[in-house]
Protein backbone atom coordinates (compact mmCIF):
# COMPACT_ATOMS: atom_id res chain seq x y z
CA UNK A 1 0.00 0.00 0.00
CA UNK A 2 1.65 3.28 -0.81
CA UNK A 3 1.80 5.91 1.87
CA UNK A 4 -0.75 7.87 0.97
CA UNK A 5 -2.83 5.45 0.97
CA UNK A 6 -1.79 4.30 4.50
CA UNK A 7 -2.10 8.06 5.64
CA UNK A 8 -5.65 8.32 4.19
CA UNK A 9 -6.76 4.98 6.14
CA UNK A 10 -5.58 5.72 9.14
CA UNK A 11 -7.06 9.64 8.78
CA UNK A 12 -10.76 7.75 8.25
CA UNK A 13 -10.28 5.50 11.10
CA UNK A 14 -9.16 8.39 13.84
CA UNK A 15 -12.10 10.27 12.31
CA UNK A 16 -14.37 7.28 12.51
CA UNK A 17 -13.12 6.68 16.33
CA UNK A 18 -13.95 10.23 17.27
CA UNK A 19 -17.42 10.01 15.85
CA UNK A 20 -18.10 7.23 18.22
CA UNK A 21 -16.97 9.08 21.43
CA UNK A 22 -18.39 12.12 20.65
CA UNK A 23 -22.05 9.93 19.57
CA UNK A 24 -22.45 9.07 23.44
CA UNK A 25 -21.39 11.09 26.55
CA UNK A 26 -20.81 9.83 29.79
CA UNK A 27 -23.79 10.30 31.49
CA UNK A 28 -25.68 8.57 28.34
CA UNK A 29 -23.21 5.98 28.98
CA UNK A 30 -23.58 5.40 32.50
CA UNK A 31 -27.45 6.00 32.48
CA UNK A 32 -27.79 3.22 30.02
CA UNK A 33 -26.24 0.87 31.84
CA UNK A 34 -26.82 1.96 35.62
CA UNK A 35 -30.70 3.66 35.08
CA UNK A 36 -32.23 2.52 31.93
CA UNK A 37 -33.32 -0.80 33.12
CA UNK A 38 -35.63 0.57 35.55
CA UNK A 39 -36.03 4.46 34.17
CA UNK A 40 -36.09 3.30 30.52
CA UNK A 41 -34.22 4.79 27.22
CA UNK A 42 -36.72 8.23 27.52
CA UNK A 43 -36.78 8.37 31.23
CA UNK A 44 -40.54 7.60 30.99
CA UNK A 45 -40.07 4.44 33.06
CA UNK A 46 -41.99 2.11 30.21
CA UNK A 47 -39.86 -0.53 31.06
CA UNK A 48 -41.02 -3.49 33.37
CA UNK A 49 -39.25 -3.17 35.85
CA UNK A 50 -40.13 0.72 35.84
CA UNK A 51 -43.95 -0.37 35.88
CA UNK A 52 -43.49 -2.57 38.43
CA UNK A 53 -42.09 -0.53 40.97
CA UNK A 54 -44.33 2.83 39.93
CA UNK A 55 -40.65 4.91 38.84
CA UNK A 56 -42.06 7.72 38.35
CA UNK A 57 -40.92 9.64 34.73
CA UNK A 58 -38.54 11.88 34.46
CA UNK A 59 -41.81 14.39 33.21
CA UNK A 60 -42.77 14.27 36.72
CA UNK A 61 -43.77 17.88 37.52
CA UNK A 62 -42.42 16.95 41.10
CA UNK A 63 -39.44 15.33 39.71
CA UNK A 64 -38.97 18.72 37.24
CA UNK A 65 -38.94 20.80 40.52
CA UNK A 66 -36.57 18.70 42.47
CA UNK A 67 -33.12 20.66 43.04
CA UNK A 68 -30.17 18.82 41.44
CA UNK A 69 -28.95 18.78 44.85
CA UNK A 70 -31.87 16.91 46.18
CA UNK A 71 -31.56 14.63 43.43
CA UNK A 72 -27.59 13.46 43.38
CA UNK A 73 -28.76 12.62 46.97
CA UNK A 74 -31.63 10.61 46.17
CA UNK A 75 -29.00 8.91 44.05
CA UNK A 76 -26.73 8.19 46.00
CA UNK A 77 -28.43 7.29 49.23
CA UNK A 78 -31.57 5.49 47.26
CA UNK A 79 -34.96 6.15 48.08
CA UNK A 80 -37.69 3.80 48.11
CA UNK A 81 -37.05 0.86 45.75
CA UNK A 82 -34.05 2.70 43.93
CA UNK A 83 -30.90 1.59 45.67
CA UNK A 84 -28.37 3.28 46.39
CA UNK A 85 -25.48 4.45 44.08
CA UNK A 86 -22.83 6.13 46.65
CA UNK A 87 -20.45 3.04 46.35
CA UNK A 88 -21.40 2.51 42.44
CA UNK A 89 -21.06 5.47 40.95
CA UNK A 90 -18.99 8.75 41.51
CA UNK A 91 -20.34 12.31 42.24
CA UNK A 92 -18.72 13.39 39.04
CA UNK A 93 -20.36 10.06 36.96
CA UNK A 94 -24.34 10.81 39.02
CA UNK A 95 -23.74 14.74 37.68
CA UNK A 96 -22.89 13.28 34.85
CA UNK A 97 -26.08 10.81 34.39
CA UNK A 98 -27.63 13.87 35.86
CA UNK A 99 -26.91 16.02 32.95
CA UNK A 100 -28.15 13.32 30.53
CA UNK A 101 -31.76 13.17 32.34
CA UNK A 102 -31.55 16.50 31.87
CA UNK A 103 -31.67 16.44 28.32
CA UNK A 104 -34.01 13.80 28.22
CA UNK A 105 -36.72 16.39 30.02
CA UNK A 106 -35.65 18.42 27.37
CA UNK A 107 -37.04 16.29 24.70
CA UNK A 108 -40.17 16.26 26.83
Amino acid sequence: MKLCNKTAVMVLALLAGGAMCWAQSGGEATYKAKCQMCHGATGEAETPAGKAMKVKPFSDPLLIKMSDTTIMNLTKNGSGKMPAFKDKLTDAQIKEVLQYVHELQKKK
